[in-house]
């Protein structure tokens, strides 16, 4: 840019600032004040990467094609049809044109009050700008959003006239205007203008559309909502060659024809769409419960929350199965592990990936790699119940990683598994708190019906929810009779948005957030949203951590968990019964000593040999056992466990087996006789060595196996003769971190970098606008000022006894040239040093980065 470019852009500054109508984006972006521009950067976090050196380049980021659309996606169903109307509107459009468009020529009040809103976003988020007399829509959003044959408008318009016949011969729009009873003209323009205010004058548009027949009508209403082409057979029908003779149909190839925008609009009354949007859809309650029960049923399933996680992690103590070569579990692995919790395939993939989001469970990138848990689980298990809740809640609310997908298929067709790659999906964040936002302005204990709280999600994002446009369908068949599969056939599937909203209600119960579908207390907590009433829905401000929401979620369960006892009731048929949920060391204890028989609000345990020798092998006596039980039992020890824990005691360790290949020994040779007899034994290759020891051809595990299956309690021993004791030590992977989410975008700026923004882009402006002095000698191409060093050092010099400001072109060490506006204090050493107006601050600059130096105009000093 020029010096004489920058003045002009000088003056167009302090035009707009003088009240004159903008011209450009720019100059309505310079007339904001700063809170305007910090609206506008908080609303499209994406042009602050990098901050725009000014507003001119603010204003160029924000008509760029990638930041339009993530701006149109955000946008409300009301605010999108306000900005589709204004791309089928004439440009610049005044205010009454874009009403006329959304109310009809009936009217509407509900869509007359809330229009300014939407406009007011529009220009908030700068897709909009200009004075309410001439409206205009950023060029790449009207280009995004006006009709084309290959992106129909979401209004169902086509072209207008004069778009539509841009490229018919003269004659034949003479034909036209005669056969529509239009005067002839003498020259094309005026011809298609003569067609335009044909079809926009009500009366007269009236009066040729009585001439039609039925059949030609039909025609135009299966065209008038959209899409608004169709095909022709070279010898169209006589309804359809009515039409095309008066304009009414236009061709836009040999087989194609178009509905006009004009006509189309009369036919529908004005109305740019079928059905105006205006209000968000409100929700409607379901079912209303005490919020008591809410929050003791929400208590109920984070407490199985816990169980599940516990057992699953529990079972792969000692690895879980291997990983994949493309990553995740396989099919075969994820069955295994859904009939294991006794779930399905899908929610067993949810509590995988609810482990796999909270850190508790990784691959262990050993060679043969395999899942296990990891060691940071061991410190889960260690905290309060609430608080190991919270540790799962909180990571799943920001988690992207998308358990619903698992089953099905990439964009390759290949199948996405469990704890694989391709399953992040950036909006499942912002879609889970928006539901549960959602739930929580409705009374508390009421529950949603999930039918409008989807209709509400789709409202308010309606691009990211949008189903595949129909493709155009003809108005009539090849033999020219009218179509009857020109309506569009509805979507089978379910956009994403809509899927995650379905897969958050789900989630959110099986967690523990929703009890009965209602919103507990712990999660309006989570949310940091207020317990006793309904908080507004899109006010973020003034959110804490969620590590701390998190535990004061914690802190409000707490108390509706069960509290965990250190006692258990044994019975006589070899069973103990924990009424309530056991106490860390207990619990593990007695997962060693008996198996789980029955899971829920009071678990069974069942004794059996096996069970009893697992419990010896893990290096404790019979007359442990017995203590033990006796310490935590609140009934006395039933006879036949005695006698089950002294008989597996007796016969464990009588035989002992090692390695060898392996061997058996025992003191009584007559036991080895009776195995040698046995016929199962045939399978372990046993022969005697000597009258107290049996080698055999297989290793020492399968040999402790293959005994303990023939009804024998063997004991393995070491190399030095002594039992080796097998305690319950669990596989660990080394420490591995939570998986990080993939952001939806950049990251919503706080109010320290937003008013920081607004400053350097201010100061940046100031710089880039202000009058300069026009130097005797003109300056080079590029923008910035060229003088000679000789020339830079006595402007410099002179202003820092003067106290006047200048106008600089700068390059910095990595080559990247600016304009800024110093005030030199001080020059000496080869620096000058000065108040950077750009910067707003003091720096200091290498004259000899500086490339020239202008002084700046008497009414800019």
């Amino acid at each position: 840019m020029g010096i004489g470019e920058l003045d002009r852009e000088a003056h167009v500054a302090e035009a707009t600032s003088a009240g004159a109508a903008p011209r450009t984006l720019a100059e309505a972006l310079r007339a904001r004040g700063d809170e305007g521009l910090a609206a506008l950067l908080r609303a499209r976090p994406d042009l602050l990467s990098p901050v725009p050196n000014d507003l001119t380049q603010l204003a160029t980021r924000a008509g760029t094609r990638g930041s339009v659309v993530r701006a149109l996606e955000r946008l409300d169903r009301f605010a999108l049809q306000t900005a589709e109307a204004l791309a089928v509107a004439p440009d610049p459009a005044p205010y009454p044109v874009l009403l006329a468009l959304l109310t009809g020529d009936e009217g509407d009040p509900e869509i007359e009050a809330a229009l300014p809103g939407a406009v007011a976003l529009l220009r908030e988020q700068a897709l909009a700008w200009g004075e309410d007399d001439r409206l205009r829509l950023v060029r790449t959003a009207r280009e995004l959003l006006s009709p084309s044959p290959q992106h129909p408008s979401p209004t169902g318009l086509g072209p207008t006239v004069a778009e539509a016949t841009a490229g018919m011969s003269p004659g034949r729009v003479q034909e036209i205007i005669a056969t529509a009873g239009l005067p002839p003209t003498h020259d094309p323009v005026s011809a298609v203008a003569a067609l335009t205010e044909l079809f926009t004058d009500r009366a007269r548009m009236g009066a040729l559309l009585d001439e039609a027949s039925p059949e030609a009508l039909s025609v135009l209403d299966r065209l008038v909502w959209g899409p608004p082409y169709g095909e022709v057979t070279p010898n169209p029908a006589p309804p359809v060659q009515w039409l095309r003779d008066r304009g009414l149909l236009l061709p836009v190839s040999a087989r194609t024809m178009v509905l006009p925008r004009e006509v189309a609009l009369h036919l529908r009354g004005g109305r740019a769409h079928r059905v105006p949007e205006p209000v968000a859809p409100s929700i409607e309650v379901l079912r209303d419960y005490r919020p008591q029960v809410v929050d003791s049923t929400a208590a109920g399933q984070a407490y199985a929350t816990l169980a599940t996680v516990e057992e699953l992690l529990k079972s792969w103590d000692q690895g879980g199965p291997q990983v994949l070569r493309a990553g995740g579990m396989s099919v075969r692995d994820l069955k295994r592990t859904a009939a294991a919790l006794d779930v399905t395939e899908q929610l067993a993939a949810f509590w995988l990936e609810l482990c796999f989001g909270a850190g508790l469970l990784a691959s262990d990138g050993e060679a043969d790699e395999r899942y296990a848990p990891t060691p940071a689980y061991d410190d889960w298990l260690d905290l309060p119940a609430a608080e190991r809740w919270a540790r799962l809640v909180a990571p799943w609310l920001v988690a992207t990683r998308t358990a619903g997908l698992v089953g099905g298929a990439d964009a390759k067709g290949r199948t996405l598994a469990a704890l694989g790659p391709d399953l992040d999906r950036a909006p499942a964040p912002e879609v889970r708190h928006r539901v549960l936002e959602l739930l929580a302005t409705l009374p508390p204990g009421a529950a949603a019906d999930p039918g409008t709280l989807f209709a509400r999600m789709r409202w308010e994002r309606p691009l990211r929810g949008a189903a595949q446009a129909a493709p155009p369908r003809a108005p009539q068949t090849a033999s020219g009779g009218p179509d009857d599969s020109t309506d569009p056939a509805p979507d089978a599937s379910l956009d994403l948005r809509s899927r995650l909203a379905r897969w958050t209600l789900a989630e959110a119960e099986l967690l523990g957030l929703t009890g009965r579908g209602a919103l507990s207390g712990p999660a309006r907590a989570l949310l940091n949203l207020p317990l006793a009433e309904a908080a507004t829905p899109s006010d973020h401000g003034g959110r804490v951590e969620l590590s701390v929401a998190a535990g004061r979620a914690a802190t409000l369960l707490a108390p509706l968990l069960p509290e965990a006892v250190d006692h258990v009731l044994l019975q006589a048929d070899l069973t103990a019964v924990a009424p309530g949920p056991l106490r860390r060391p207990l619990a593990d204890a007695l997962a060693v000593l008996a198996d789980v028989e029955s899971k829920g609000g009071a678990t069974v345990y069942r004794f059996t040999p096996g069970s009893v020798r697992r419990a010896l092998d893990s290096g404790r006596s019979a007359s442990d056992l017995h203590d033990f039980l006796t310490a935590h039992s609140r009934t006395p020890v039933p006879q036949p466990l005695a006698y089950l824990i002294d008989d597996v005691a007796r016969k464990h360790g009588h035989l002992r087996i090692g390695a060898a290949s392996a061997y058996v020994r025992c003191d009584d040779d007559t036991v080895l006789g009776e195995i040698l007899a046995d016929r199962r034994s045939a399978a372990l290759g046993l022969r005697r060595l000597a009258p107290t020891v049996l080698a055999a051809q297989t290793d020492p595990a399968s040999l402790l196996d293959g005994l303990r299956a023939m009804g024998y309690a063997p004991a393995a021993e070491s190399a030095e003769g002594d039992v080796l004791v097998t305690r319950a030590d669990a596989y660990r992977t080394p420490a591995r971190t939570a998986p990080v989410p993939v952001p939806d975008g950049p990251p919503a700026p706080d109010t320290t970098l937003l008013g920081a923004a607004v400053k350097a882009i201010r100061a940046g402006d100031r710089a880039a606008t202000a009058v300069r002095k026009e130097p005797a000698a003109p300056a080079t191409t590029g923008g910035l000022p060229r003088t000679s060093a000789a020339e830079t050092l006595a402007t410099v010099q002179a202003a820092a006894l003067t106290g006047s400001a200048v106008w600089i072109g700068y390059v910095n060490a990595e080559g990247a040239a600016s304009q800024r506006v110093i005030a030199p204090v001080r020059v000496e050493g080869g620096f000058v040093t000065g108040y950077d107006h750009t910067a707003d601050e003091v720096r200091t600059y290498p004259l000899h980065r500086i490339t020239g130096v202008a002084e700046l105009a008497d009414d800019q000093v």
